[in-house]
């Protein structure tokens, strides 16, 4: 794989990336469309680790909260979406390597690429300057999201769990009613349905986020 477009490189060592070895980074870069023979991918799933491991010793340290409260935040702070708002933060999309089809299909502001490409950056970094330079990255990006409210309140889908066992209702039932898109930009619905109650329809660019859209509607619809 070939090295960095200058002005990314630049980008990256303003954002505190340090770039020692260019075909990482250009790999961390580079979506499946382009056709090369590595993508992101596999720096995604590194990446994601060292951000789950960082965001849950920064929970346990900073506060006396329980482990179901941790959890519960920790899931929303590493979620696609959460690592997608980091990524436009940054401005990644704009550097992005990308085919022409899939970046006239809008993929480069899907919530799937940008948050994986938010984790494989992560994991490039953890490769070139390991897990305390990551670490302090994660921290000052992350840092804004950890002090405010994400995740604070209740997971919609755990707040109609509890809504529909205290109304004597059976649990809610969820169900994937169609995938449409091509494969980098997939859009999931998901119905929710409580029985004897109603259903709600949600869309989401993964099956995950559409069902705590669908809980979320429910709730302000029934609950």
């Amino acid at each position: 794989m070939s090295g960095l477009d200058p002005a990314t490189r630049g980008w990256l060592e303003a954002h505190g990336f340090a770039v020692g070895n260019e075909a990482l980074w250009a790999e961390a870069l580079t979506h499946g469309s382009t056709g090369a023979k590595r993508d992101y991918q596999r720096l995604e799933f590194l990446g994601d680790r060292v951000l789950g491991l960082t965001i849950a010793h920064w929970l346990y340290a900073d506060s006396a909260s329980d482990e179901g409260r941790m959890a519960q935040r920790l899931n929303a702070l590493v979620a696609k979406g959460a690592c997608a708002d980091r990524a436009r933060e940054l401005g990644v999309a704009q550097h992005l390597l990308m085919g022409k089809q899939a970046r006239e299909d809008g993929a480069q502001d899907s919530d799937n690429v940008l948050g994986d490409i938010m984790e494989s950056l992560l994991g490039a970094s953890f490769i070139e300057s390991g897990f305390d330079a990551t670490e302090a990255l994660i921290c000052r990006f992350w840092g804004e999201a950890v002090d405010g409210k994400t995740g604070q309140s209740k997971h919609p889908k755990s707040a109609l769990q509890e809504w529909a066992a205290g109304n004597q209702r059976r649990p809610p039932e969820y169900e994937v009613t169609s995938i449409d898109g091509p494969d980098h930009a997939r859009r999931f619905t998901v119905r929710v349905r409580v029985h004897k109650v109603g259903e709600v329809e949600a869309m989401a660019s993964g099956k995950r986020d559409a069902e705590t859209e669908a809980a979320r509607l429910f709730m302000e619809k029934f609950g």
